[in-house]
């Protein structure tokens, strides 16, 4: 409905003139309004009444068409008729502003504007110096009254000692030089009056007594004045002083260089260049100035007269056989002298505080050098010398890495000890700091990025919010592949959910998932953390070659061992098993060259294999990947000369007798391997077959080796069906142990912590276990267990002691349930967590058998027993996070070293790998004061650290058995990539973080008495081999040890105090030294082993219980004894004390067993004459069973190698079982 229509609204029914002729006159009106209101309102206004509109008088009416059109779209053309065309930057387009782009404003044409003008400056000065030399002071003219006399007066001053005037004033001028000095300055006259029109900002009095300005009109005015009048040809005219013009002008010509290419040149090239300026312009006038007075003396000296003696005052030389000789000339002297004291200072201090800021920032990485060298780019969030030392051994460490550039890029300053050690020859001349920021086009940049061949991104550990320290990493990432694209990316992550982030990078690391599952293995395969941290490191295997003990000698030489690769077509080595199974080339590859081939990778596929097994055919595009001291290309093949003497004759087996063993004489020198072989022709089928003596009288024979065949035999080969898991349906089971079992069923598991982790088949159970069902310490309705005991395992536990449940635990826990893992075998896990983890966490873990968690920690000894460490076989005391920084360096590990120190004396049983932020800290860990043999090792230590070694610390006991372990430790991960692409999925698969189909996996077994038949290292190879086509990596040896230790830590029986029991002590103590020379370990005997000062003290007291002692004698000998012992029994007591007040029984908890008098240590590829010992633990790897179709076990075999089997994968088998 309408309403009634107002005043103001125009009638509906008017005529189109009239519509148009109102809607004018309203907008007149309203004009009228904006122009009254222009001056109140705010902001910008346009005026528009200045156009004129020009409207018809008459307009005929719309056709009916267009105005329904018009009452549908609106009335446009009222909306066309507003329409103003606006102009921007009208200001630019007046000639005074066209003129200012030109000469000012534009970067281009400026630089051509300055570079003329400072062409112009020299010209002139050139001018002057030619004026200079074609001036004869004799024939000096000017205008004044005895004009005519003006020669003979010159020649009379001459004779006289006064000063002549007119030959300061007036000067000799040849009419060329005087025209093209009027056109030069008629020319820089019209350029400076025209700048100063452009440059004026309404203060004229500013522009006109600017110091240039001034010199200009000095310059410039007198010889436009003498074309207007003649007779001032000859007036002397200062041009020498354009020489400052010319610098002025030299300055903004490098500004204007700088702004035009679009480059910055540092500050300190610029304040360089203008102290040499300045310095020129001082000599240069003042030469001139001295020339010039001089004229008016009697010594007249030349322009070259006057320079040399600037060049000799200024370099306070003087020596005093050119001086001025009139006061005007020395008062300029005086001046110059006076200015240089005031400028030159203050040039140098400038330039001292630039020399300081490039020290500090680095300066830049030349263009010209990024062109023609190779460069690394190293980019951190904060440099620590650690970090440093060990990126430049390991990057430097490799052959054709010498002649690289590394540019580190870290945006805090150098830090005392970073710069003192850059400041060595060795690094000053190859690494190059520059204190910067990655997400800077303009440091990446400077760092010349885009040419860089590799960029390593490391994350700072150190943080106490790792998190954020991974953000910081991600976007460092993203910055350089921004910028370059093209270059190669090494990431270094620290949490494992921010991988995904960084999977465009050629190489990533993260922290968690190695530093997880390498503590997972330690716990099933001994050492696993020593073995691969000396696989990672490079070494010659020189170290300790010159310690007096054995196991050093040895344990240094096999640390030399690392991973190589080369292909097959192209190899010595494995050449000539093309077409052979990779078991037979592995087997012959070690027993001929001292070789261990690992792995292979097909030409067509991309993933590498480790041990594929017998049914893998060797092809000549295959890639090998092998553990040796070198790679092949720096060994020399030497053969004996009766070798080739005895071509013809038949070779007798290599294992018929000790002189006959392969001698694997490898000598490491300037990267060059020697290989002396004896046999390099392959034995016989027959000759490979060992037979043993018979023992005891019987007349049975130990089961020979059978020989590995070339191509794979199906018979041969021992079952090895995991998934059937046939060798846990065994009679001697119970029903209770199998019905346990078979209560897990094999699959992936469902629920993932984060993305990116790779999929691995597990032991998983049914069901979902409830959350309320992994609480250890608290009973639900599900069950009422409230501890360890009361579980009932079978096995012993494994507790890892963590401050949080991050995503890393996983990591931890799959390569404990993976599908290899027989279920018999299967540790209880029982994480023990600082804060409770969240549902997120509990959900990933809950479908996993016997994996529980409890709130404590370890300085707790209640959580402790409550968690069941008097059950557990392995303690896992991972780094937490908030402990990583402290105020002082190296204070990080403090916390965690004494809580595991007081673990140690809680529970000398148990074996403890715990994890440290400083690899130097490892020193500290089981720490004994007055331990005369770890002084020996911290010498040692220092020996091998001032030969350069990169591992000096790994003669250190706890090291060297793989119970402490630093994650820095596998940085040199990421660094041998750069020459070493496939070192990482290689340690992946190792560990078991990623499974690949038909790759194999890591495991160990134990040497036990009925093995010990096999003898040596490559006798087990080849039984290895031929049995299950396992391939043997290495041996993890326990030897007993006699410590040389002061007497506060000689060992004594703490439960015998009398004469007799000290008789039975010296009767034991022969017995455990016989059970030592026999090289048996602590673990099988009852007591601990005497150390050799105990022994030496025990047969003293004997000697002196022969006489009866005196009361004193007695007193104090029952209280030493009592004192030695009081620290045992007081931690005995305190331990059974608590677990009564816990209702723990004290049956589990052992007091003395304890493994001070052992040592262990990792032989990685030993040579095959390799003695093997009762206990050593041996790492194999062990083929994918899934990779090929089951094999039927044969009876007969079976029964054929019963006595020879040897007890596999290290486990509950082979340790006591604890029986709760």
């Amino acid at each position: 409905m309408m309403g009634p229509r107002t005043p103001t609204e125009p009638d509906a029914t008017m005529s189109p003139l009239r519509r148009s002729s109102r809607s004018h006159g309203d907008r007149s009106d309203s004009t009228e309004t904006l122009q009254k209101n222009n001056s109140s309102n705010s902001g910008v206004i346009l005026d528009i009444s200045a156009l004129k509109l020009e409207v018809d008088s008459e307009v005929p009416p719309l056709p009916p068409r267009y105005r329904f059109r018009d009452l549908l779209l609106g009335d446009q053309s009222f909306q066309n008729d507003d329409r103003v065309q606006v102009e921007f930057y009208v200001n630019e387009n007046t000639f005074k502003e066209r003129l200012k782009l030109f000469f000012i404003k534009n970067q281009r044409s400026s630089l051509r504007i300055r570079l003329f003008n400072f062409s112009l400056k020299l010209l002139t000065c050139a001018l002057y110096v030619l004026r200079v030399s074609l001036d004869d002071p004799e024939q000096v003219t000017g205008v004044c009254v005895n004009c005519q006399n003006r020669t003979s007066t010159t020649a009379e001053s001459t004779e006289s000692t006064e000063i002549n005037w007119d030959l300061i004033f007036w000067v000799n001028r040849r009419v060329p030089v005087w025209a093209i000095q009027v056109i030069v300055a008629l020319i820089s006259f019209l350029e400076a009056m025209l700048l100063t029109y452009l440059s004026y900002k309404g203060n004229i009095w500013e522009q006109m007594f600017q110091i240039s300005f001034i010199l200009e009109m000095i310059n410039t005015v007198p010889f436009i004045i003498t074309i207007f009048w003649p007779p001032l040809r000859n007036i002397f005219i200062p041009v020498f002083l354009n020489c400052w013009l010319a610098k002025c002008a030299l300055e903004n010509m490098i500004n204007d260089l700088h702004r035009a290419i679009q480059r910055t040149h540092s500050a300190m090239f610029n304040q360089v260049l203008i102290l040499i300026c300045t310095l020129l312009c001082l000599v240069f006038t003042g030469a001139c100035g001295i020339q010039h007075l001089e004229r008016a003396s009697n010594q007249n000296l030349t322009l070259f007269n006057s320079l040399y003696f600037c060049i000799v005052t200024f370099s306070t030389v003087g020596y005093g056989d050119v001086t001025p000789h009139i006061w005007p000339s020395q008062l300029l002297v005086v001046i110059l002298i006076c200015v240089a004291l005031v400028v030159l200072p203050l040039q140098f201090e400038e330039l001292a505080y630039l020399w300081m800021e490039r020290q500090k920032s680095g300066g830049n990485y030349s263009r010209h050098r990024a062109q023609t060298e190779k460069h690394a780019v190293l980019c951190v969030s904060s440099l620590k010398i650690d970090l440093l030392m060990d990126f430049l051994n390991e990057f430097y460490a490799h052959p054709r890495l010498q002649d690289y550039y590394v540019v580190i890029l870290c945006p805090t300053e150098m830090d005392t000890q970073v710069r003192r050690v850059l400041q060595i020859p060795l690094w000053s001349q190859r690494v190059i700091y520059l204190q910067g920021s990655a997400l800077k086009d303009t440091d990446l940049m400077r760092a010349k990025m885009d040419d860089a061949e590799a960029c390593f991104i490391l994350s700072s550990r150190n943080e106490v919010d790792r998190t954020a320290a991974d953000h910081q990493t991600i976007l460092r990432a993203w910055a350089v592949k921004d910028f370059a694209p093209n270059c190669p990316l090494y990431v270094q992550i620290l949490k494992p959910e921010n991988k995904f982030h960084v999977k465009f990078a050629d190489h990533v690391v993260c922290e968690e998932e190695f530093k997880f599952a390498m503590l997972a293995l330690n716990c099933v395969c001994p050492a696993t953390s020593t073995l691969v941290t000396l696989l990672v490191h490079t070494s010659r295997g020189q170290e300790g070659q010159l310690s007096p003990e054995q196991w050093q000698r040895t344990y240094g030489r096999c640390s030399g061992n690392e991973v190589y690769h080369i292909r097959l077509c192209d190899s010595k080595f494995f050449g000539e098993y093309d077409g052979k199974s990779f078991t037979y080339a592995s087997f012959h590859a070690h027993k001929k060259y001292g070789v261990c081939l690992i792995g292979v990778k097909r030409e067509d596929n991309k993933s590498i294999l480790l041990n594929p097994g017998p049914r893998h055919i060797m092809a000549a595009p295959d890639t090998c990947y092998y553990i040796n001291i070198t790679k092949e290309e720096n060994s020399a093949f030497i053969f004996k000369q009766e070798e080739k003497d005895n071509k013809g004759l038949p070779v007798a087996g290599l294992y018929d007798a000790p002189s006959r063993l392969p001698v694997h004489s490898i000598i490491a020198s300037m990267g060059t391997v020697a290989m002396d072989l004896q046999n390099p022709t392959d034995p016989p089928e027959d000759s490979s077959k060992l037979t043993l003596p018979t023992e005891n009288g019987s007349g049975s024979r130990r089961p020979s080796i059978a020989p590995v065949l070339e191509i794979a035999d199906s018979s041969s080969i021992l079952p090895c069906d995991l998934l059937s898991d046939q060798s846990e349906d065994e009679t001697n089971q119970s029903d209770e142990e199998s019905s346990s079992v078979s209560d897990f069923v094999k699959g992936y598991p469902p629920n993932s912590p984060y993305i990116g982790s790779s999929p691995t088949l597990c032991h998983l159970l049914p069901q979902k276990a409830s959350f309320c069902c992994l609480r250890l310490d608290k009973g639900c309705r599900h069950n009422s267990f409230e501890d360890a005991k009361a579980y009932g395992f079978k096995n012993k536990l494994i507790i890892v002691s963590a401050e949080m449940a991050g995503n890393g635990l996983y990591n931890f826990i799959v390569p404990l349930r993976a599908y290899y893992r027989p279920r018999k075998e299967l540790n209880p896990i029982v994480l023990l967590l600082d804060y409770p983890p969240d549902n997120h966490f509990l959900e990933a873990i809950c479908c996993f058998p016997m994996v529980y968690f409890m709130a404590g920690t370890i300085d707790n000894l209640d959580n402790l027993l409550q968690c069941g460490i008097i059950y557990a076989d392995n303690l896992v005391v991972v780094d937490k996070e908030s402990t990583m920084s402290a105020e002082e360096d190296y204070m990080a590990d403090a916390k965690t070293i004494v809580n595991v120190q007081t673990m140690f004396r809680l529970f000398p049983s148990l074996s403890i790998i715990t994890e440290l932020t400083h690899p130097s800290n490892m020193r500290f860990m089981q720490f004994r004061a007055k331990d005369c043999y770890s002084l020996a090792l911290s010498k040692l230590e220092k020996i091998e650290r001032d030969k350069g070694s990169n591992l000096a610390f790994m003669f250190r006991l706890p090291f060297a058995a793989g119970r402490v372990f630093s994650i820095s430790m596998l940085d040199t991960l990421l660094y041998q990539s750069f020459v070493k692409d496939y070192m990482i999925p290689i340690a992946r698969l190792l560990l078991g973080l990623d499974t690949t189909p038909g790759s194999g996996y890591l495991c160990a077994m134990k040497v036990t008495e009925e093995d010990l038949w096999i003898r040596t290292y490559g006798r087990l190879f080849q039984k290895l081999c031929s049995s299950s086509a396992e391939i043997p990596i290495g041996i993890y040896r326990t030897e007993s040890h006699m410590f040389p230790s002061s007497e506060s830590q000689v060992s004594i029986n703490v439960e015998d105090t009398g004469g007799d029991d000290q008789r039975d002590n010296r009767s034991e103590s022969w017995k455990e030294k016989t059970r030592t020379h026999r090289m048996s370990t602590t673990s099988e005997s009852e007591h601990p082993l005497l150390r050799k000062k105990s022994l030496q003290w025990a047969r003293r007291l004997s000697r002196k219980n022969t006489k009866p002692p005196s009361r004193t004698e007695r007193f104090s000998q029952q209280r030493l004894n009592l004192y030695r012992r009081s620290e045992r029994q007081e931690l005995s007591e305190l331990v059974k004390n608590r677990m009564k007040h816990l209702g723990l029984p004290t049956v589990g908890y052992d007091e003395m067993n304890d493994h001070q008098n052992t040592l262990s240590y990792v032989l990685i590829n030993p040579p095959p004459d390799t003695m093997l010992e009762l206990n050593d633990i041996v790492y194999i790897i062990r083929s994918d069973p899934l990779a090929g179709p089951n094999v039927p076990e044969d009876p007969a075999q079976g029964q054929s190698s019963g006595g020879g089997r040897m007890r596999q994968d290290f486990g509950t088998e082979t340790r006591d079982e604890t029986h709760l």
